[in-house]
């Protein structure tokens, strides 16, 4: 039988392990930890991990995480954007509801595009004396990319058809996106000592 000093021995040992090992996997940059630890409290913390698990390897920072999240968000944006152009030339003859409706989501799309590209313009140049700045106007700029997504859903509150259908459907995808593509910006805000900017 292991006397008693043997086994604390191994315990304290065993304890030991597991702490340097916990420490290592949260603390090391570059980890889907750090991911997860970004996404978990995010408006959509699924669909945040599911779009930003393929940055796990280029994510050093918090401000890593928001480029690369505001990326998803401008990448589908673009997307969509491209959709309503063709659904817009598609349905050119239809109802003048129909017309009205996909021509204010066309530049409401295209408003958004553009505040994206500056939002993530501005965070892949952050300064130390102009953080607050910066910040604030990222803030700004997502905030009317995701007012202009949800303005364009409700022009379509007098449409029906598949047209509505489809245009809701892709819209709620890209405001995902850019909802957390928000919160983590925020959450960049929030951390201003914990990532290295540029002087």
């Amino acid at each position: 039988m292991a006397s008693p000093f043997y086994l604390l021995t191994l315990l304290a040992l065993l304890f030991l392990s597991l702490s340097s090992e916990t420490h290592y996997v949260t603390a090391k940059p570059g980890t889907p930890d750090l991911v997860r630890s970004s996404c978990i409290h995010a408006s959509y913390p699924n669909l945040c991990l599911q779009t930003l698990s393929s940055f796990s390897n280029s994510s050093q920072t918090p401000n890593d995480i928001a480029k690369a999240a505001v990326t998803v968000s401008l990448y589908r944006a673009r997307k969509v954007s491209d959709f309503l152009t063709r659904l817009a030339d598609t349905n050119r003859n239809s109802k003048t509801r129909i017309q009205g409706a996909l021509r204010d989501c066309v530049e409401q799309l295209s408003d958004s595009v553009d505040e994206l590209s500056r939002t993530l313009s501005e965070l892949k140049h952050l300064r130390s004396v102009t953080f607050r700045w910066q910040m604030s106007n990222a803030e700004t700029w997502v905030s009317a990319a995701l007012t202009n997504e949800d303005t364009c859903v409700d022009g379509f509150y007098n449409v029906e058809g598949k047209v509505k259908t489809d245009v809701k459907r892709k819209i709620s995808n890209v405001a995902k996106v850019t909802s957390n593509a928000l919160y983590l910006i925020n959450r960049l805000d929030q951390t201003r000592g914990k990532f290295e900017v540029m002087d």
